[in-house]
């Protein structure tokens, strides 16, 4: 998926980092990544450590941690992926808010991927109700709706605004591919709380922190894939459908560094890495600040594009690349 701030592409780099810190064997470890987004850092450690622990606010955020984290056992869905994409098309919420032809013709998607969106969660939605799925099926099936309803959304990689006409990809025939996920011999845990008020309640090894940085809401950004995730009823607010949204304190000048002083004074984790951008509420001399009062404070560096809406989104940045800060505690 296109994500804001995704962690895919410093994937190698992150994981070097720790390794030079906590050592290669990570068997015997617990890892948790407290603001988890589409899961791509959890992934990495998923088969190298003892148990991942990974939440986020954002429910689509939870249902593709919720599959890729949390489902740990395989099981067959060919069947269950084939009858979905031989649905017949139904005109639901999707098609009559977001889609091509609904009201305020708002043009996130196609008036045929809106339908067919539509056909394919009720289907799950039923499946479920009937106990004719399990829990973990049922994850499994909406983290394969979301990523390939993303594929064919007619959006400039974010769900703030869609495209005045449906772009050539958005006009292509949404098919449902399954997110498949890695096995393990080991459960994991899934949540969708505030991360300064989950870290209270758990603890472990290595805690892995990658909060919102600038004032972008993902909860308004990608407010379409919790739409299609929660498939609940409401009155969408605009030009642009939006509903009530989770607001980070990640996300304001005023709240951010408080917030992020209480969630380091709680974190029970022995190792604590953060990943922020230079170009963050909060600068790094603020965050070095922060962190060396509770241990032995580091910070590794690397350089590397921006991601592509951002050119588009903000004119005044003008660099085509981005410096990634890894802040490193080893608390005390």
């Amino acid at each position: 998926m296109n994500y804001i701030g995704s962690k895919h592409r410093l994937s190698s780099f992150i994981q070097d980092t720790i390794y030079s810190v906590c050592g290669q064997d990570l068997s015997d470890l617990v890892f948790c990544d407290l603001f988890a987004g589409t899961g791509a850092v959890g992934r990495v450690f998923k088969s190298q450590v003892k148990a991942v622990i990974a939440n986020d606010l954002e429910f689509y955020s939870y249902v593709l941690n919720r599959n890729y984290i949390g489902n740990y056992k395989s099981f067959e869905y060919n069947d269950l992926i084939e009858n979905l994409n031989s649905l017949p098309l139904q005109k639901g919420f999707i098609a009559a808010q977001y889609g091509e032809g609904g009201v305020g013709n708002r043009l996130y998607f196609s008036k045929h991927n809106a339908q067919k969106i539509d056909s394919i969660r009720t289907e799950v939605e039923k499946w479920y109700g009937n106990k004719a799925i399990s829990t973990d099926v049922y994850y499994f099936l909406l983290a394969s709706l979301l990523e390939s309803a993303d594929k064919i959304a007619n959006t400039a990689s974010v769900y703030g605004s869609y495209l005045k006409t449906i772009k050539p990809r958005a006009a292509k025939g949404m098919v449902i591919t399954p997110a498949t996920f890695e096995i393990t011999k080991t459960a994991h845990q899934v949540f969708q709380e505030d991360g300064n008020e989950l870290i209270t309640k758990i603890s472990g090894d290595i805690l892995y922190i990658d909060p919102p940085y600038n004032v972008r809401q993902y909860g308004a950004n990608y407010h379409i894939l919790n739409t299609i995730a929660k498939y609940n009823i409401f009155a969408p607010r605009g030009k642009t459908g939006l509903p009530i949204y989770n607001k980070s304190a990640y996300c304001s000048k005023k709240t951010v560094v408080s917030s992020f002083e209480q969630l380091i004074k709680n974190a029970q984790f022995k190792y604590i890495f953060v990943s922020y951008s230079n170009e963050g509420l909060m600068s790094p001399s603020v965050i070095k600040k922060v962190m060396e009062q509770y241990g032995r404070y580091d910070v590794k560096t690397t350089s590397y594009k921006r991601f592509r809406a951002d050119k588009t989104a903000s004119r005044h940045h003008k660099a085509s690349s981005t410096i990634e800060y890894l802040h490193i505690l080893e608390k005390q």
